[in-house]
């Protein structure tokens, strides 16, 4: 089921209450109201999670959307006029296993923007502007707190992202879930116009510039491997503080995956706008999103099979935490780039004549980046070197 939000703020109350009494209604349809509690689901929920609601949501929208609240989807009206010939594009994913620190550390707020800005930068690697976003909250019994930090989160990075929370799914299905606990994913739609979506098995070429945007930590994906070695091999609590970090354990892990949806778009329209139509003349070539997979998995999306991309691993500090978990886990290097990003959340690829400038123009944005490759001729494969 999935239910969408009117732009006032009245909307958005009655949508986050259809949500709640549509879960409650699921689990438990034929049961008299006394009787919910007691089999997991508290109806009085939505009644103390409405007050918040508005203020939380009236940010996360945008005019196109449209419709009343109750439905059985969500009304986005794509504005035709603006593009000549708009293609949408698609993701949906998950957090993994970072919801065990959120569990452990019981704070909420930080996931739901997690999964927002994941998706968006999945989508901003194909030159995509995000539309609306939606979301499921799968749980046992889901707090009234945890639901208001976690959309808290979500709302948060849409509006960061100028992407509608156009609708969701609630679902409270007791002795499913470990009590305390939740699944949480979304899924996102964005646009871009048919003759600027980025490819770069068409455009990147032997000899362009690769350039690494900083992450500000491991961003979503290695926490299964992380958490081994933390709490399970060195026996760390999430509270336990990490002179090598500056913090806990638990706040490293928590850090926010970085979105990069703002700053693609700036360079695509400052570099990329008057040869959008042609490849081979962009100065941006491609993006890689560094997730699951690392630098090994990731690159080579991009890449020509006729090219390989060579990182120097010396041309970027490589963060602490990523430090700790080679020597303190005993993790060989080669794994160490296959499954985290090392520090680099994004790698764009670009004409080696304008590289400076468009490091300058990252930069100028509040990022920080660093010239960390180049493409070669090659295989299709990325060399760490």
């Amino acid at each position: 089921m999935t239910l969408f939000t009117r732009v006032s703020a009245f909307g958005q109350v009655r949508f986050w209450l259809v949500r709640l009494r549509a879960a409650v209604q699921f689990v438990c349809p034929r049961m008299k109201h006394s009787s919910y509690k007691s089999a997991g689901v508290d109806i009085a929920l939505a009644n103390r999670v409405k007050a918040g609601l508005p203020a939380l949501l009236k940010l996360a929208r945008r005019p196109e959307v449209i419709g009343e609240v109750g439905g059985f989807g969500g009304l986005f009206a794509l504005r035709p006029g603006r593009y000549r010939e708009p293609v949408l594009v698609s993701s949906i994913d998950g957090v993994g296993t970072k919801l065990k620190v959120a569990f452990a550390m019981d704070k909420h707020d930080t996931v739901g923007q997690d999964l927002v800005n994941h998706c968006v930068n999945d989508i901003a690697v194909l030159g995509a502007e995000p539309l609306f976003f939606l979301d499921y909250i799968g749980t046992g019994r889901l707090e009234p707190r945890v639901f208001e930090q976690i959309v808290s989160g979500l709302a948060r990075a849409c509006a960061e992202n100028n992407c509608a929370l156009i609708g969701g799914e609630t679902a409270q299905m007791p002795g499913f879930y470990q009590p305390g606990e939740y699944e949480l994913c979304g899924a996102i739609v964005g646009v871009v116009e048919r003759a600027a979506a980025l490819d770069g098995r068409k455009s990147v070429r032997p000899g362009d510039v690769i350039i690494g945007l900083a992450s500000t930590g491991l961003h979503t994906n290695g926490y299964s491997l992380a958490r081994r070695i933390f709490f399970e091999k060195l026996r760390l609590k999430p509270d336990s503080y990490v002179p090598e970090l500056g913090c806990t354990v638990g706040e490293e892990l928590l850090k926010v995956h970085l979105s990069y949806g703002r700053v693609i778009q700036d360079l695509l329209k400052r570099f990329n706008k008057s040869v959008a139509s042609n490849a081979r003349l962009r100065v941006i070539k491609a993006f890689a999103h560094i997730t699951g997979g690392g630098f090994y998995d990731n690159i080579p999306r991009v890449l020509p099979a006729n090219c390989d991309a060579v990182i120097q691993k010396k041309s970027w500090n490589v963060p602490p935490v990523f430090r700790l978990i080679a020597e303190r886990g005993r993790v060989n290097e080669r794994e160490m780039y296959h499954v985290f990003n090392m520090g680099i959340g994004m790698v764009a690829i670009v004409a080696a004549d304008t590289a400076e400038a468009v490091l300058r123009f990252i930069r100028a944005r509040g990022h920080q980046a660093w010239i960390i490759g180049a493409v070669e001729r090659g295989a299709g494969k990325v060399q760490i070197v």
